[in-house]
């Protein structure tokens, strides 16, 4: 625990102007992003006597080692750098809003030539139109096959486009009148661009227009005695109406926004969010947070807008956002709002009115998502506390390991041997913080030699990160620094490009941060090769253990018998879960690296012969044994091969032996050779 004092800036360095500051641990690592319309009052709040300052304000000065900040010119400017700073470090003190669940919405791939319709998850794309998030992925699906009457957009994926295309048939929903056929030219792609524009357009709430259209189009087909059409136009218009219906009417006046609420306690915060397009609310989502930091209510306000609206752009953004309360800063969020949408954003409290009821709906919403966390959480809480506790006594631990990384080592036969890293906090999967290895330093089949290797590099490239910020002049000679320093951080193995690498400045994370239990997949030889490497890096004070898949025993380092802990045990259930995890890691590392390789080509090592080029042989000729047998002139008629290459493609094939047939194992047919790169 540091004194704050200790590193508390001199009086009239911290200048009195706008700016964000960052409070960093002694490993560099940044643990706090704050704002402040001038640094020198805000800061001088954090260096008041301990009682004085809120529990978790102490918490964070005291496991601080440092502070600096950086001074902007406008507020706007200190929420946009906040915001980034916050999102690149990922500070444990800061309040960040976390899905639950990924939300699906209802896309439209603009991007596309001819644009789809679907259900996405995940990171928005450049290019597509986004309706949402709902629900239930199966409530988009009953909308889309609504309107698909009225709108047939193309909804089918790449592939069965392709096939159809070159079939010169129609799937399904082309015969039956829910799709236009793009695909065998029943429309071109301008046509079928428009049509989903038009579905678009329906779906922001532009629907009056539509359906007095439609309705005027029924009556005319009615005159003409065309009653066919004319019910076929009745249905349509019933279709749409149903899918309307599906968001009932809440602000009468057509309103665009975002109605934001929250429900709090002393310990966490649920944030529910109901977006209303066109006086309907067209989606519904939620986050649940940890107050670690001391935060009121226009504080959690603020950091909401910020996780709403960070990644956003345009329309995205609505023309009004309503809140429970205004963030300190309004004016700045509002201005830094209207810069996101590109016009005009009214942040507000409503008053009175449909929209102050709406408001007390959207609360009533994160009061219930806040009782249902409660209920859930306190039963993960108090498991993974046990479980960290169960570990720590059952391996002697002076404290609950915190943070825990387990190694696993794959290969298929002694080919293609690859290890992995994993990394859980306080008994959750830190993901980010994920390594994979290439085993480099010997060839062949030796579990406890890879092992050796991988937790060497691994704690080579702590020490090395400890020694360049000058936290412990590590005694490495000249070789091991050298391969502690060019050990890939990417999960690779690989030397990482300039600039790709990040900085010590904590982006993102490398090795920088030791565990306080290292396990590995395997038994007492795997735990001796562990403990060998640590012993040999002058590391002492980072236990080891591992856990045999046989009996699901735990083995330390030195012991003949194993520790053998309840089956019943929250401990054994949580080593388990690191250690597959580990495992499955490394097994899909280990599958891919193995799929690269058979899908290897003698083409490959033709030089200046890339992806598209090589496509376009395969393509050409159907696959690499008729392109082996071709002359030089028959490869210099494929699109953009010059004589240059095409003698280079036929050494390269004429050196490489001719791959073993494939046969089919139903049949005992003898297959062609298809050597497809791709």
């Amino acid at each position: 625990m540091a004194d704050p004092s200790s590193y508390r800036p001199k009086p009239g360095e911290i200048p009195d102007s706008p700016g964000v500051y960052k409070f960093r641990d002694e490993h560099r690592r940044v643990i706090y992003v704050g704002k402040a319309k001038s640094l020198r009052q805000r800061l001088a709040n954090y260096f008041q006597p301990l009682a004085s300052l809120h529990p978790r304000t102490a918490t964070m000065v005291t496991t601080a080692a440092s502070v600096e900040w950086t001074v902007v010119s406008t507020e706007v400017e200190a929420l946009q750098l906040e915001y980034s700073w916050i999102k690149e470090f990922d500070p444990r003190f800061n309040v960040k809003y976390r899905d639950d669940k990924s939300y699906p919405y209802l896309a439209v791939t603009l991007n596309e030539e001819y644009p789809r319709v679907q259900v996405m998850r995940g990171q928005k794309k450049k290019g597509v139109r986004y309706f949402g998030p709902y629900a239930h992925a199966w409530a988009i699906r009953e909308t889309v096959d609504l309107m698909l009457r009225v709108f047939p957009v193309r909804t089918c994926s790449a592939g069965v486009f392709r096939n159809a295309a070159s079939a010169g048939r129609p799937c399904l929903l082309g015969y039956i009148g829910k799709c236009s056929a793009p695909c065998v030219g029943r429309i071109d792609a301008e046509e079928h661009r428009e049509l989903a524009e038009e579905f678009c357009d329906f779906m922001t709430g532009r629907t009056g227009t539509y359906l007095r259209r439609l309705e005027k189009q029924m009556a005319l087909a009615a005159e003409d005695m065309e009653y066919e059409r004319a019910a076929r136009l009745r249905d349509d218009i019933a279709a749409l109406r149903r899918a309307m219906e599906k968001n009932a009417v809440v602000l009468a006046d057509a309103t665009d926004a975002d109605l934001i609420a929250l429900a709090e306690d002393e310990l966490e915060a649920a944030v529910q969010i109901f977006h209303v397009r066109g006086g309907r609310v067209r989606g519904q989502r939620g986050w649940v947070t940890d107050k670690v930091e001391a935060v009121d209510t226009a504080g959690l306000v603020e950091h909401a807008l910020q996780q709403l609206y960070g990644e956003e752009r345009g329309d995205a953004v609505p023309k009004e956002v309503l809140v429970p309360a205004l963030p300190e800063d309004a004016d700045a969020v509002g201005q830094w709002l209207s810069e996101r949408r590109g016009s005009q954003v009214s942040l507000r409290v409503p008053q009175r009115g449909d929209k102050k009821d709406l408001m007390a709906t959207v609360a009533r919403n994160a009061q219930q998502a806040l009782v249902l966390h409660k209920t859930k959480r306190a039963s993960d809480l108090t498991t993974r506390s046990r479980a960290l506790e169960e570990i720590a006594e059952a391996l002697d631990l002076d404290s609950a390991p915190l943070r825990i990384e387990c190694f696993d080592i794959s290969h298929l036969q002694g080919e293609d041997v690859v290890a992995s890293m994993v990394v859980f906090e306080d008994g959750l999967p830190r993901k980010g913080e994920y390594r994979r290895f290439q085993i480099k330093g010997f060839e062949g089949q030796d579990d406890v030699r890879s092992m050796h290797e991988v937790i060497s590099r691994r704690f080579k490239r702590y020490l090395a990160e400890k020694e360049k910020t000058g936290e412990w002049a590590v005694p490495v000679d000249g070789e091991a620094q050298g391969d502690a320093l060019g050990d890939g951080v990417n999960g690779s193995g690989e030397v990482p490009a300039p600039g790709e690498g990040r900085d010590e400045d904590g982006r993102p994370k490398r090795f920088a941060y030791p565990p306080q239990l290292v396990v590995v997949d395997g038994g007492q030889p795997q735990v001796a090769a562990a403990r060998r490497a640590l012993d040999e890096l002058g590391i002492d004070d980072i236990a080891v253990c591992g856990l045999a898949k046989r009996l699901e025993e735990v083995w330390l380092p030195g012991e003949d018998d194993p520790v053998v802990l309840p089956r019943s045990s929250e401990g054994l259930y949580l080593l388990q879960r690191v250690r597959d995890t580990a495992h499955d890691f490394a097994i899909r590392y280990q599958r891919q690296k193995r799929s690269k390789r058979v899908r290897s080509s003698p083409l490959d090592d033709v030089r200046g012969l890339g992806d598209t080029r090589k496509q376009a042989l395969i393509k050409h000729f159907g696959s690499v044994k008729r392109l082996r047998q071709a002359t030089i002139e028959q490869i210099c008629e494929v699109p953009g091969m010059g004589r240059k290459t095409a003698e280079a493609v036929a050494a390269a094939l004429a050196q490489a032996a001719p791959a073993a047939p494939a046969v089919n194992t139903a049949t005992g047919e003898i297959m062609e050779d298809g050597g497809s790169t791709e």
